[in-house]
């Protein structure tokens, strides 16, 4: 898998699943960081011309540096429904496809301390190049579960103890609404067409932000931020009254 830009190649680096990193022939200061840390962890670095690295990353801003990573480790639905560290919280992409919104939404999952992903096999971003580069390498540790089936992994979500919660801009209940200390996955859909039908009947509840302004709905990505630190909210006054008391 390829992977381009510094932050996205030095948290890849960090994270110890870089394999080779190939670099501009000249390298500024910010880049000589990197390869210093490299260096240090004793991953091997390839010169090569600007031609090279424009065509790795598809013509994407590399920065001067893509790099190769080793193939990120499957986790199941399973796993997820676990929750390690607490109820899970859950983000289920249903046919996101831009990459920029896909790694805005694992940058928020991991700052948001949320359990992982679960996406379609089909009509999904590829986790490299650009979704990568917009995690600001997030997706070096947010675990993500590849399904066949959207519809029927909530139903094995369901069966996990988990509550499924549609994002959808014409529900009636607000997202602040809902209890999210309970375990939650949050299916959010693509920008154009929202959930799909199927995905939508499956959920246990459907909810919505409020818009207060002039335009009718928000960002994808931006919509998940928000409920996902609504969650937090919640779950952190949870627990501060039960230490109260």
């Amino acid at each position: 898998m390829i992977i381009y830009g510094i932050n996205p190649v030095a948290e890849a680096i960090k994270a110890g699943t870089v394999r080779e990193i190939r670099v501009a022939e000249r390298a500024d200061e910010r880049l000589q960081r990197l390869l210093d840390e490299a260096a240090h962890q004793g991953v091997k670095v390839r010169r090569v011309s600007r031609d090279v690295l424009d065509n790795e990353s598809r013509g994407g801003s590399h920065q001067g540096v893509v790099a190769e990573v080793a193939k990120r480790a499957e986790v199941t639905l399973d796993e997820l429904a676990s929750g390690a560290d607490g109820p899970p919280l859950i983000v289920v992409l249903d046919e996101v496809e831009d990459p920029q919104n896909v790694g805005a939404i694992l940058r928020t999952v991991d700052a948001s301390g949320a359990t992982g992903v679960v996406r379609q096999t089909r009509r999904a971003a590829a986790l490299d190049g650009a979704a990568a580069k917009a995690s600001a390498g997030a997706v070096n540790y947010v675990p993500v579960a590849d399904v066949v089936n959207i519809a029927r992994s909530l139903e094995e979500l369901k069966k996990a103890g988990v509550w499924t919660v549609g994002l959808d801009a014409d529900a009636e209940m607000s997202y602040y609404e809902w209890d999210l200390t309970l375990p939650t996955a949050l299916v959010v859909g693509a920008e154009g067409h929202g959930l799909r039908r199927l995905v939508r009947e499956r959920c246990d509840q459907v909810v919505s932000i409020p818009m207060l302004g002039h335009v009718g709905s928000l960002n994808v990505s931006a919509a998940t931020a928000i409920v996902l630190y609504e969650a937090v909210r919640q779950r952190r006054s949870r627990s501060r009254g039960r230490h109260e008391s």
